[in-house]
């Protein structure tokens, strides 16, 4: 972290859409705050098992709630999720863990595809509402995100290394550490200390927190 920058750190998982808001938001600010955002693939279904979560569309008040509110935000933040009442059980049928471990190996690797690569595993799954849990959609996404095919190809071998599978377990440990029980998770490192908030409805918050 260069002087005087704040180190803000994001940890989430392409099934999570309001993830995905708080994702691009954090982009955008990542050039007018003054923070260092890092980017930190973790597993949702991890943190859920650890703290006894669950996703909110399990509650029918809340998932009706839910889909209003991530039009609106998508609206509002120009993001394009599309969501309807069908993508409950369509997500609560799809493992993202091939997907995450996919980019963490890209994290572990490559950087700087980290962003676009996270970003089209979104528009994949929450735009066109398409499978992101096959090798070959994961290779699909890769494309689209401008890896060569002989690195997309190598990185798929590498999602089933300990070293890769190790990295992500450590990540999402990590978030339950700073106390996550959902995503997004951003902890923003001001004055000495982790700040934890939770969702992408709280980033105003975070923003005067580090003075901002």
């Amino acid at each position: 972290v260069s002087m005087g920058r704040t180190l803000v750190e994001l940890f989430y998982d392409v099934v999570s859409p309001y993830s995905w808001l708080g994702f691009e938001v954090l982009c955008r600010y990542q050039h007018i705050w003054n923070i260092d955002l890092r980017f930190r693939p973790a597993f949702l279904g991890g943190i859920m098992q650890a703290t006894g979560n669950k996703p909110p569309a399990m509650l029918p008040k809340r998932a009706e709630y839910m889909l209003k509110d991530i039009k609106r935000m998508a609206k509002y933040y120009q993001v394009p999720v599309q969501i309807s009442e069908d993508d409950f059980q369509r997500v609560l049928g799809t493992g993202t863990l091939g997907a995450m471990r996919f980019i963490t190996a890209i994290d572990m690797t490559q950087p700087r595809y980290l962003e676009p690569l996270s970003r089209e595993f979104w528009i994949r799954f929450w735009s066109q509402h398409e499978d992101i849990s096959q090798p070959e959609n994961i290779l699909a996404v890769a494309r689209q995100a401008g890896l060569s095919s002989e690195l997309a190809q190598k990185l798929l071998e590498m999602i089933s290394s300990p070293a890769v599978k190790n990295r992500l377990r450590e990540t999402t440990e990590e978030a339950i550490k700073y106390g996550a029980f959902g995503m997004p998770a951003v902890v923003a490192h001001f004055n000495a200390e982790p700040h934890l908030f939770f969702g992408s409805d709280r980033l105003e918050l975070l923003g005067s927190v580090i003075g901002e």
